[in-house]
């Protein structure tokens, strides 16, 4: 074949290469914004703000505003998801090299001794110096789905990255929380302490004047002793949370600590939810699982294409020279161009087996986007609720409170006068610690479920183009 044969050969395999087939496009997201439900089942509040992407300064906490700064500049989670995100874009970038034509250059030299059997030495040297190229005509489009794998790949670890920021942000605002309704249910355990002693010098009072007997007396050093007790725990649950507070922060637990006593303070905001379609763009866990049923779908294409026959051409060029590092003593040229054609033929079904577990790893990523559209829609829903249902609890439960405390009250002027027993102030006094402690966790419970609807509706987050 001359060269001008070849180099026709050459372009026309170039051409049916432009003109190859890329696959199938992916499948349609199996739920989409027409399957979706037009409303929420559990309604929103009427004067809600819009989702911003710092939902968490609405709490007005300039600490907890201070924390989450924190924590996205030096939390280890943000630091390991920007390193996954350069290595899926180093993927990319090696997907894509696959599209280019590879060149070598390769240079040696060297000097032969030879002797025959009963004869001398003799030596020749030898330099040579070449550069080959070699490109794979991507036919069938099997590099091209290679990258666009890749490139699905890659957005869907941005988009891991995005989940991880939402997770990391909530965490530390639902940390934050805890470590003050731990601090406030402290607070309100020593108090009731304070409550226990009084009534405990009114029973030795009456004890001593032989209007009480020892029981009461005992029966009340109980409950002193019980009170007592119960905060221990309490402490040891705050500097537990402290430092895992401390540690999402991206701070060793030694010497962190947060200046808030009480979540009172904190204002509790209200968020409109949207639409649920709005969801599909909102939440960056399901613009993950779309992403990688996408890089599924280019495995699929790549998979089929791996059964087509594949053309690789070649082409070399070099000098040699019988002298050592010398190529101006008569060098000799050589030029080379080839191409190449590989089908398989038989490969005992390893190929068909590859088109095989990639096309059901594409139908595993199709369930499993629709499972995570149906769990983001679960959980909007539950939060939505649990914000609505915390809000009525919190304000009954401030009623339980007050009745409480008017109980208590009444029953330790009943039982001054001798008209009850120490039992009715025993059992008001209970119930007024129980309902004040009780009444601290239903706030925390109501932050905490604002925290999760911030979190189900993605943070203010949005899908880009």
């Amino acid at each position: 074949m001359t060269a001008a044969r070849l180099a026709c050969v050459i372009v026309a395999l170039a051409a049916l290469g432009g003109c190859a087939s890329f696959g199938d496009p992916p499948p349609a997201s199996p739920l989409g914004a027409s399957d979706l439900p037009r409303a929420w089942a559990e309604p929103g509040a009427a004067d809600a703000a819009a989702l911003t992407r710092d939902w968490w300064r609405a709490f007005g906490s300039a600490e907890l505003s201070a924390l989450i700064d924190a924590a996205l500049r030096a939390s280890p989670d943000m630091t390991i998801a920007a390193e996954r995100v350069r290595q899926a874009e180093a993927q990319v970038r090696s997907a894509g090299a696959t599209l280019f034509p590879a060149l070598n250059f390769s240079a040696g030299t060297g000097r032969r001794e030879i002797r025959p059997h009963e004869g001398r030495w003799s030596g020749e040297d030898s330099s040579s110096a070449g550069l080959a190229a070699s490109y794979e005509i991507d036919l069938w489009g099997r590099n091209a789905a290679g990258v666009r794998s890749a490139e699905a790949s890659l957005r869907a670890t941005r988009f891991d990255q995005e989940t991880v920021r939402l997770t990391l942000v909530a965490g530390v605002a639902s940390g934050y929380f805890q470590v003050l309704s731990l601090r406030g249910r402290l607070a309100i355990a020593r108090e009731n302490l304070v409550i226990a002693e009084r009534v405990f010098k009114v029973v030795d009072a009456r004890v001593r004047y032989g209007a009480a007997s020892p029981l009461d007396l005992a029966r009340q050093q109980a409950a002193v002793l019980a009170l007592r007790a119960s905060i221990a725990p309490l402490e040891l649950q705050e500097r537990q949370t402290l430092h895992a507070l401390a540690i999402l922060t991206g701070r060793t637990p030694e010497g962190f600590d947060a200046a808030g006593s009480a979540v009172n303070a904190l204002a509790v905001p209200l968020v409109a939810p949207g639409l649920p379609a709005d969801l599909l763009v909102r939440r960056p866990d399901l613009a993950s699982a779309e992403a990688q049923l996408a890089s599924a779908n280019a495995n699929v294409a790549a998979a089929r294409a791996a059964l087509l026959p594949g053309i690789s051409l070649t082409g070399s060029a070099g000098l040699a020279s019988p002298v050592l590092i010398n190529f101006l003593h008569a060098p000799t040229a050589a030029l080379a161009l080839g191409a190449s054609l590989l089908q398989p033929i038989f490969d005992g079904g390893r190929l068909r087996a590859q088109v095989d577990a990639a096309a059901s790893r594409e139908r595993e990523l199709v369930e499993n986007y629709r499972k995570s559209v149906l769990a983001a829609l679960a959980d909007v829903e539950g939060a939505l609720a649990s914000a609505g249902r915390t809000a009525d609890q919190e304000a009954l439960q401030a009623q339980v409170v007050e009745q409480a405390r008017i109980a208590l009250r009444l029953a330790e002027i009943r039982y001054r006068e001798g008209v009850d027993d120490l039992l009715t102030v025993l059992d008001a006094q209970r119930t007024l610690f129980q309902a004040v402690d009780q009444l601290a966790q239903v706030r925390l419970a109501r932050l905490q479920a604002s925290v999760g609807l911030f979190k189900a509706l993605g943070g203010g987050w949005q899908v880009r183009g």
